[in-house]
């Protein structure tokens, strides 16, 4: 019996993490439990010897002349046999056969002991989980639910989701695929622990670009912010520590390889890189890319916002589809952000000299 429990102990270790050590004590205080509820001895004690597999329990129980409480009393004469010093009203350890349980103590003991399993594994997982927080993981995908599109993710030992409205536009995943996730959080909820995953998430980028260009890893290039349109659009914000190294050159590697590495990672999702600047005026022309900025005029009320005037040919570039260059623009600058054409007619051709109302061309961060 001691040999089995010893074997399972490692078994348990080997394949799922749980410490021999951790395991044992949660064995004891099962048994413990168990032998105080089965006997009513409050001083019982389990012991089981890592080493040797030998199982003991202990009761300790006080020297009387007439036993009323079996649990917790024995006879002078009994007591005398194991230690021959004692008296009346001392104390003395009594071994408990373990045959001895009754169905109800060896079924608490077995409840105890299958929950300290459920609780090491949990606390695992949640340290598991916890040590890759607000990282980049490759994750197999275990399963694809039909219905919801949810998919099932194994990152190591433990599971995880993630859900449809996570994903990259239309993405689609395949049962044994490998796949590149963001960890967001991480939760221990009365479930267990729950690792929020993500692929829309903008730290998701900046940790792909970590991963492929290693003059951002070890510190020569720094990514200074990301705004992001998950499936359509990325604008990222770099800059170089070392005068020698072109930050925007580095990202997109020769021939974009680096770049497009990236971009088929995200389905196809365009990633404009651009060079960031303490100086509000440049950084802002900049993030409008690829649009040219004549002028920049910040706004002198303190309200971050400023004006910027492109040529009347790239305004609608500037604007971007549906907004969207500007729209990340101020997302990646913090600034509110109003464009105008040179001329000052909005419209491509300044011989349409129709005005365009100012919240159509104003991008506010949300």
């Amino acid at each position: 019996m001691n040999n089995e429990i010893m074997e399972a102990l490692k078994i348990l270790e080997k394949e799922r993490g749980l410490p021999m050590d951790y395991m044992l004590d949660r064995i004891e205080k099962a048994i413990t439990t168990a032998c105080k509820n089965s006997y009513g001895n409050e001083n019982a004690k389990a012991v089981l010897d890592e080493k040797s597999g030998e199982f003991k329990v202990t009761l300790r129980k006080t020297v009387v002349e007439n036993v009323e409480q079996p649990g917790t009393q024995i006879t002078l004469e009994k007591a005398r046999a194991i230690d021959p010093t004692v008296g009346i009203g001392d104390e003395v350890e009594v071994s408990v056969k373990t045959k001895e349980f009754g169905r109800i103590a060896a079924q608490t003991a077995r409840n105890i002991i299958r929950q300290g399993i459920r609780d090491g594994e949990r606390g695992q997982m949640l340290q598991e989980f916890q040590s890759k927080r607000q990282e980049l993981v490759t994750a197999l995908v275990d399963r694809v639910d039909p219905r919801s599109g949810a998919v099932s993710l194994r990152i190591g030992r433990s599971e995880a989701t993630l859900p449809r409205s996570e994903m990259v536009g239309n993405e689609q995943f395949r049962e044994g695929e490998h796949i590149k996730v963001y960890v967001v959080d991480v939760r221990d909820t009365e479930r267990g622990p729950r690792a929020i995953l993500s692929r829309t998430h903008p730290d998701l980028v900046k940790r792909l670009f970590e991963m492929e260009v290693p003059e951002i890893y070890d510190g020569t290039v720094e990514i200074k912010a990301v705004s992001r349109e998950a499936g359509s659009r990325t604008k990222l914000a770099v800059m170089s520590h070392n005068p020698d190294v072109d930050a925007v050159g580095t990202c997109i590697g020769a021939r974009g390889a680096r770049v497009n590495a990236i971009v088929d990672e995200l389905s196809g999702e365009k990633i404009d890189i651009v060079e960031y600047s303490d100086d509000p005026k440049k950084f802002i022309a900049n993030a409008l890319s690829p649009a040219n900025v004549l002028d920049v005029e910040i706004s002198e009320d303190g309200s971050h916002s400023c004006r910027v005037t492109v040529p009347d040919g790239q305004l609608s570039l500037a604007i971007g589809n549906k907004g969207q260059n500007a729209r990340l623009a101020v997302k990646l600058t913090g600034w509110k952000i109003d464009i105008k054409p040179e001329s000052g007619f909005y419209g491509e051709n300044p011989l349409e000299h129709q005005e365009k109302p100012a919240e159509d061309q104003t991008a506010e961060n949300e």
